[in-house]
């Protein structure tokens, strides 16, 4: 016997709702397909008029769009956060929500955080939602967020011990993983060169599982110039490319120097010439089986398993 569908909230029930858990009238701003089109969003049977415009739903238009996001952003100082695991982990790590976006049925997940500040909370229909952002809103929710300064390179590893830089790297997806494989075997601080993909972008983050609030990182700007800058903060540099020096990772890794960074570089070119130059040591992955490399995300993973300090505790 199949179970009826529930009928969704109204306006009135979920403003109800939402002031016993703390959240004010106020703060709730409804629209609909109209809004996102430019027309000015109305109210529901006189309960409110949210006021609504297409301007104030900007940080959340053409979220597919990956070379405008990929500008706009960072130029904007915000980033967004996708799913309500995501926009937790986003918020426990000190981030500034600027407003959040949802639906009616997904509101109430994260009610114990939206009540905890004062941001803007945009509510729309699923239809609206999806014509707003581009796609399918199913991980519950978005929210907008103040981007964080960058950290000054030198304070940022001043106490480290192992660093990763990512040369290059423009696909989101394996930046993301990369930063997942650094938190989960316990990297220091992650820098990435300033033609690396933004690790903020939203499907970085949500590939990283929301890593990237967790492992210090910033820019590191002059770049392949700033493997001197690390020698002279103490780190031995290691570039981690196939090439006639190339040493195992795991001969490398048994007599590691104290401070250590190993440098990933693009899917397809590998690290610059200049940069394996430059760096102290080269080490590699061996393969077997025919197969000649692995991919950036799957290298980094076994080269900071290699190189952790400290085993990562059992779970």
């Amino acid at each position: 016997m199949n179970t009826p569908a529930k009928a969704p909230l109204t306006r009135q029930q979920v403003i109800d709702r939402a002031a016993d858990l703390g959240i004010t009238a106020e703060r709730l701003h409804f629209f609909d397909a109209e809004t996102v089109n430019g027309e000015q969003g109305g109210a529901d049977g006189g309960v409110v008029d949210s006021g609504v415009s297409a301007t104030d739903l900007y940080d959340y238009t053409q979220l597919t769009d990956v070379a405008l996001r990929s500008i706009r952003e960072p130029a904007e100082g915000l980033f967004i956060a996708e799913s309500s695991k995501i926009i937790r982990r986003a918020h426990a790590a000190g981030m500034v929500a600027r407003s959040y976006l949802t639906s009616p049925k997904w509101l109430f997940d994260l009610a114990d955080l939206i009540a905890a500040n004062d941001a803007p909370i945009f509510i729309g229909t699923d239809a609206a939602v999806e014509a707003l952002t581009g796609f399918h809103l199913h991980r519950g929710a978005l929210a907008a967020m103040h981007r964080p300064e960058m950290a000054d390179v030198g304070r940022l590893v001043a106490k480290a011990r192992r660093i990763v830089v990512i040369e290059d790297v423009v696909d989101h997806t394996n930046v993301g993983a990369i930063f997942r494989s650094a938190a989960a075997f316990g990297v220091d601080a992650v820098l990435v060169t300033p033609r690396c993909a933004d690790p903020l972008y939203r499907r970085s983050i949500r590939v990283s599982m929301g890593t990237v609030f967790q492992v210090p990182w910033t820019r590191i700007e002059a770049w392949p110039a700033g493997v001197d800058a690390l020698r002279e903060l103490g780190f031995h540099v290691a570039a981690l490319a196939l090439d006639e020096d190339s040493v195992a990772i795991r001969e490398f890794a048994a007599d590691a120097p104290e401070r250590t960074a190993i440098v990933f570089g693009t899917e397809g070119d590998g690290l610059r010439r200049s940069t394996i130059a430059a760096c102290d040591s080269t080490v590699m992955i061996p393969m077997s089986g025919g197969v000649d490399s692995l991919n950036v995300a799957a290298a980094s993973a076994v080269a900071c398993f290699a190189l952790q300090t400290e085993p990562a505790a059992a779970l």
